[in-house]
């Protein structure tokens, strides 16, 4: 029994590897298709977490019932609504684009990210009892999107994700950039535009502080720490699918 339980632990965590993996792809090969499934996912389960999350809460602000009763559904709907079309988007500047070698090394650092939060949740889950879509729905966005800000800022400093100057940028504006330009143009345009914007940042900041610390300054500003919901939306769907099983296991 003992030897069946490792063998299927170990199948468990491979199919965790293969979501993961296979989140990632998806987002790659498909960023229209992810970016839509992202913002289905976000907003059904923000109808069920929102409105149970302020059952909860709002008997911190309300004495009275009644209260209560109108604005649960109200701003449940309204909330994971706003949500899911912020991951929606979120997904789509975080894959679209024209760079595919670019885009490689982003579906990479995504997929450690989601990884990561993942295996979070699964300890969580094991060792406090935490609930992996609720602790992943509402509290790992930030952490997450700090791990993904700093993954892509690494791969810039190692120069594996090329760095776009000012000047690169209005050139491709003034002569590269077509009349109508596709969405996929629009984000390619919109990430060297976010880059150079935490470049700038990173540069104030050396005016008061050493290099070094305004980098890890200009990490956690960094426009990328917004892909950390989409990473949390998935690392808790997937963690949850994976204590699910494990609790079935002989």
């Amino acid at each position: 029994m003992t030897i069946l339980r490792v063998v299927l632990n170990g199948l468990i965590m491979l199919a965790e590897v293969a979501a993961v993996a296979g989140t990632a792809w998806l987002g790659f090969s498909h960023p229209f298709a992810f970016a839509a499934l992202t913002a289905l996912m976000s907003f059904a389960l923000g109808l069920s977490l929102e409105a149970r999350r302020l059952r909860n809460e709002l008997p911190f602000y309300f004495e009275r019932t009644s209260p209560r009763m109108l604005l649960v559904p109200i701003v449940g709907f309204i909330e994971a609504l706003m949500k899911g079309v912020l991951a929606g988007l979120a997904a789509l500047f975080t894959f679209s684009g024209t760079d595919p070698g670019r885009l490689y090394w982003v579906a990479v650092v995504f997929g450690a990210t989601v990884f990561a939060g993942s295996s979070l949740l699964r300890v969580l889950s094991i060792s406090a009892g935490a609930h992996p879509t609720r602790w992943g729905y509402f509290r790992l966005g930030p952490p997450l999107g700090l791990l993904f800000s700093a993954g892509l800022a690494a791969l810039g400093a190692l120069a594996i994700v090329p760095r776009t100057t000012l000047s690169d940028i209005g050139w491709k504006i003034m002569w590269e950039l077509p009349p109508k330009p596709s969405l996929a143009q629009v984000s390619e345009l919109f990430y060297q535009l976010k880059q150079a914007f935490d470049d700038f940042i990173v540069t104030l900041l050396s005016t008061v502080m050493a290099r070094d610390w305004a980098e890890i300054a200009g990490v956690l500003v960094s426009v990328n720490v917004l892909a950390g919901f989409v990473a949390a939306l998935y690392a808790a769907l997937i963690a949850e699918a994976v204590r699910s099983l494990e609790r079935r296991l002989p």
